[in-house]
């Protein structure tokens, strides 16, 4: 039974968050079920893994019940405050999985193999043959910085300290590929014409 006069399921969203901060166990278990979905949806829609997704929603309110105290009411409602607790530690999460990328000095390598492989045949429909192959006509230090920006999902940063070149020359690389993909694959290929 409620010790409080009404439905603890009525009191507003910050009333929740300062009985979370309390540490009022029924106060805390309305918080939670009151926001759950809402986190967990969050989660999922980010990592795409409901069992991470389950974590990140156990420690955004694990977050939420040490930080209630300096939750501001003028920056946005409590919702948003939580769902963007949840969406920040779920791009941690995604990012902390994200695989290792090669090293740059190998990919020169990868850049210029051009083998009858298994994982070529798996890979062999005609838009990825155009596209390896206009990132293959590309000059190799933008096919590099495109490659690590793209498949490896570096940021600019990242890639100039890994290039060891300052951070607007690692943009323009990035840029210039870009730039010069989307002319090469947007143009109709040799044989293309209808008569």
């Amino acid at each position: 039974m409620s010790r409080f006069r009404f439905p603890v399921g009525r009191l507003p969203d910050e009333a929740l968050l300062t009985g979370l901060a309390t540490g009022d166990p029924e106060l805390a278990v309305t918080f939670v079920r009151r926001f759950q979905h809402t986190v967990f949806g969050v989660a999922v829609a980010v990592t795409g893994d409901t069992q991470l997704a389950e974590d990140i929603a156990q420690q955004t309110f694990e977050r939420a019940w040490r930080h209630a105290q300096i939750y501001d009411s003028r920056r946005g409602s409590v919702k948003t405050w939580l769902t963007t607790i949840a969406h920040n530690l779920a791009i941690d999460a995604v990012r902390a999985r994200r695989p290792e990328p090669v090293a740059p000095e190998d990919l020169d390598v990868i850049l210029g193999v051009v083998s009858n492989t298994p994982e070529q045949h798996v890979l062999a429909d005609e838009a990825s043959s155009r596209l390896r192959a206009a990132v293959a006509e590309l000059p190799r230090e933008q096919g590099r910085a495109l490659v690590m920006a793209s498949i490896y999902g570096m940021t600019a940063q990242e890639v100039a300290d890994w290039e060891n070149i300052p951070l607007g020359t690692a943009k323009t690389r990035i840029r210039t590929a870009m730039a010069k993909l989307r002319t090469t694959l947007a143009s109709p290929k040799r044989g293309d014409h209808v008569q």
